[in-house]
């Protein structure tokens, strides 16, 4: 909660712990409006992408080299799961048991099978007192042992089982399907979680340590995926909840809150080094107990956040753990609910005595349910805090100093001279421990060092563009000054790194002339392509210069803060237009002959502005990708996958790929998986993924893909209307055809659908204040079949049931002058 506050109010600081006590003490009605607010925001489902199988969370969410375990992924439509993936190589799974809420059918069928066990029971052992709760009569009464043979619905019973016998296997049979009958839930508490699938995992000796990726594959295709880690250390893993919680009133909630609150704190014993794994309930607090030798430097670091990086239905918009460390008597002696920025906390403590310590781990207001996971590690492990520089040229070597704790050294020289600009992990080895990742970015500019003479603006700093600086804000209230020559007419960008790369500094950067006035002044300036920043902490600034002679740049933290770690990269150029591109979802799920949508999103740099072709490459020759790509000025298109009849039932791994030409040059970038994630009901976010994973299969194949008939791109005159020509098979339209346009552009509408020989007309009209000429996308439209249905309660022909069949290719348009 205290990152929360952060994040929405940088300005104000650090809070004092009375202050979040009291929002503590709140949390129970707190809990109760986040259920209320859910049952407003998502009243239900519908449409069928939100039918897709997906996965909430994993349990635990990694496990050590060499072991074998049980984990719990919790999820929804998950139904006939056949396979699962863990990327990297190294790690087995196998699917061991499934559980989900019941159906309404399905409580009706167990109830049939108990009274007729029960019926059969009571005729072999002539004891019919026992059916008067259990057997079907239109009303329950009461039997009496002379009344028996006088009820007509009791001799039928009798001669169904005249012949029946009861065995040790009946009466298990009855005990299992009363157990079943009446335990189950029918509605769940959380149904995105609410089916529970459990595997037996054996990770190999020699699996690499790192992060993985986990899918789990159904008849519906792939689930998107979530953060599984291989780790070295020894594990200690909570019991998992396998149970499914029903729904309770907001009543019963807050009361329930309120009753775990005031349980008594349980410990664990637990030795170190070690990784718990452990589930927060609401208002559960867990404690772990372990021995600690004089000297020992402790690092504790908590995954939860990371593990999930964003939860739609609860604020802020992920678990926030706190950790807290207590000595033998019980006094507070360490504490964190955050390491720095970023929202999952990390200790380190020299422990000064020997004796026992016992860590706290709990939300930050209470709450909690099945996803709120956390793995802690628990040693004398390295942790790399801070590096600096941030980063590096290529084509050279770049030293660095490292700053942590139980680091084997405090220099490192990392070799660039084969790497490519972009973003890379740097870590260190103590032992056998391997330390957390640091991020260091090379780049192709020229590079050079910070004078520490330049905290005022007559003793700036003279660079030469295009630089970037590799600074500190040394000190609270630090500001650098650097200068350069500038003429009338240059674009000057001026850009702040730190943050992404894991630095604390919360940037600002102005820009002045010689007689100390303004051009440009930024704060915080949002980077989409950093979809797990919530604070865009970092400056950027573009500005035109209006004359000739010297120019200044200060960059100071807006919080007054600095320190050694308060590190950045300054570049100074002329615009440097570039991109790179998202593509949504991870998981692509088509079936056999069928059209699915997807969406690439530009990131555009430095005002680059052109269109961008996008192309698919390592994939079937039976693949075929449909639309334009992203238009110019626009920052995202929807295009179509379609796949062949023939294709095989297989997962696949293709590239989609981005192309571009940018002063005169071809310039190509690989889309990056990622998944389109809610966060606290409200914000969303691009979070990107190490696999991209195209599934195909399906329930049944599509013997024919749907067509669009008509020449390409469509022209739409502005403010008036297109025809566009499809057809859709035989093999499809086996009811009655529905069309609409999924997510269509501002202003452009589906306004009739006309059956017309070898198939049908779609008429799209556009709206002339919204649609001007030039205007270029795709068109996407869903097809779905109505079917006259009937149920015992309503056989009505007007009862009818609407499904989507499949998708048409996406239809490229141009607006034109009318």
């Amino acid at each position: 909660m205290r990152t929360l506050f952060r994040q929405q109010f940088p300005r104000l600081g650090k809070h004092n712990r009375t202050f979040f006590q009291a929002l503590e003490n709140g949390a129970a009605r707190w809990c109760a409006l986040t259920v209320f607010a859910a049952a407003l925001l998502f009243p239900g489902s519908a449409g069928a992408q939100q039918s897709a199988p997906h996965i909430g969370y994993v349990y635990p969410a990694g496990g050590r080299q060499g072991t074998t375990f049980e984990v719990v992924i919790g999820g929804q439509f998950l139904i006939g799961i056949t396979n699962v993936f863990i990327s990297g190589g190294g790690v087995q799974a196998t699917l061991t048991d499934f559980v989900r809420p019941i159906t309404q059918k399905e409580l009706n069928d167990l109830r049939i099978q108990l009274d007729e066990l029960m019926a059969r029971r009571a005729v072999v052992r002539n004891d019919f007192r026992a059916l008067e709760k259990f057997r079907s009569f239109k009303n329950s009464k009461t039997i009496k042992s002379d009344s028996a043979t006088d009820d007509q619905e009791l001799e039928a019973i009798k001669k169904k089982y005249a012949h029946a016998t009861w065995t040790d296997a009946d009466d298990k049979l009855l005990y299992e399907i009363r157990k079943k009958a009446y335990s189950s839930v029918r509605r769940p508490e959380n149904p995105a979680i609410s089916e529970l699938a459990m595997l037996r995992v054996t990770v190999a000796a020699d699996a690499k340590p790192g992060d993985r990726e986990v899918r789990l594959g159904t008849p519906q295709g792939l689930t998107n995926p979530l953060l599984f880690k291989i780790g070295q250390m020894p594990e200690f893993t909570k019991p998992a909840i396998k149970t499914i919680r029903g729904q309770r009133t907001l009543k019963e909630a807050q009361l329930g809150y309120q009753t775990k609150i005031a349980k008594e704190k349980t410990e664990t014993k637990i030795t170190l080094p070690t990784v718990v794994n452990g589930q927060i309930m609401p208002g559960t607090v867990d404690r772990f107990r372990f021995a600690a030798q004089q000297g020992t430097h402790l690092v504790i670091a908590a995954s939860a956040r990371e593990l999930i990086p964003y939860l739609a239905d609860a604020v802020p918009g992920w678990f926030q753990a706190t950790l807290t460390l207590y000595d033998a008597a019980g006094k507070e002696v360490a504490y964190d609910d955050d390491f720095r920025f970023n929202p999952d906390p990390v200790l380190y403590y020299e422990i000064p005595a020997d004796g026992d310590y016992v860590l706290e781990i709990k939300d930050s207001i209470y709450r909690g349910r099945e996803d709120f996971v956390y793995r802690i590690t628990l040693g004398e492990m390295p942790f790399i805090t801070s590096l600096f520089p941030l980063g590096g040229p290529a084509g050279a070597s770049t030293t660095v100093e490292l700053k942590g704790w139980n680091l084997p050294s405090h220099r490192l020289t990392l070799d660039n001279q084969s790497k490519a600009p972009g973003i890379y992990p740097v870590s260190v080895r103590q032992d056998d421990w391997i330390s957390n990742f640091a991020p260091f970015v090379v780049d192709a500019l020229p590079e050079c060092f910070e004078k520490k003479s330049n905290g005022q603006r007559r003793t700036a700093q003279a660079v030469t563009l295009p630089i970037i600086v590799n600074g500190r804000i040394d000190h609270p209230g630090d500001r650098d000054f650097f200068t350069f020559e500038g003429k009338t007419g240059d674009q000057i960008i001026a850009e702040v790194i730190a943050r992404r790369l894991n630095s604390p500094l919360d940037s600002e950067l102005r820009l002045t002339d010689a007689n100390g006035k303004q051009i440009a002044f930024n704060d915080d300036f949002e980077d989409k392509g950093s979809g797990l920043e919530t604070h865009h902490a970092d400056s950027y600034l573009r500005a035109t210069l209006p004359t000739n002679g010297a120019y200044y740049l200060e960059i100071a933290d807006t919080q007054h803060q600095g320190g050694p770690e308060f590190a950045y990269r300054l570049r100074l150029s002329a615009p440097r237009p570039d991109f790179a591109l998202r593509l949504v979802p991870s998981s692509i799920n088509v079936r056999i002959g069928g059209t699915v949508p997807l969406t690439v999103y530009a990131v555009r740099h430095d005002g680059f502005t052109n269109a961008i072709a996008i192309t698919l490459k390592n994939a079937p020759k039976d693949f075929k990708l449909s639309g334009t790509g992203i238009p110019a000025g626009q920052d995202q298109v929807k295009l179509t996958l379609t796949v062949a009849p023939s294709s095989p039932v297989e997962v696949f791994h293709p590239v989609f790929e981005g192309q571009a030409t940018i002063n005169s040059q071809v310039v190509t970038h690989i889309a990056v998986p990622a998944e389109d994630m809610m966060q606290a009901f409200f914000y969303r976010h691009l979070v990107p993924f190490q696999d991209l994973d195209v599934a195909v299969g399906g329930y049944f194949k599509q013997k024919a893909a749907a067509k669009v008939l008509s020449a390409l791109p469509i022209k739409i005159p502005s403010g008036g209307t297109a025809r566009i020509q499809v057809n859709v098979p035989s093999s499809i339209s086996y009811g009655k055809l529905e069309m609409e346009l999924s997510d269509p552009p501002d202003g452009i509408t589906l306004q009739k659908v006309v059956s017309v020989s070898g198939g049908s007309d779609l008429i799209v009209v556009s709206d002339a204040t919204k649609n001007k000429p030039g205007q270029k996308g795709n068109l996407i439209v869903a097809v779905f079949l109505k079917r006259s249905g009937s149920s015992a309660k309503n056989k009505s022909p007007n009862n009818k049931q609407r499904f989507q069949a499949t998708t048409l290719p996406a239809i490229p348009f141009e607006i034109v002058a009318p």
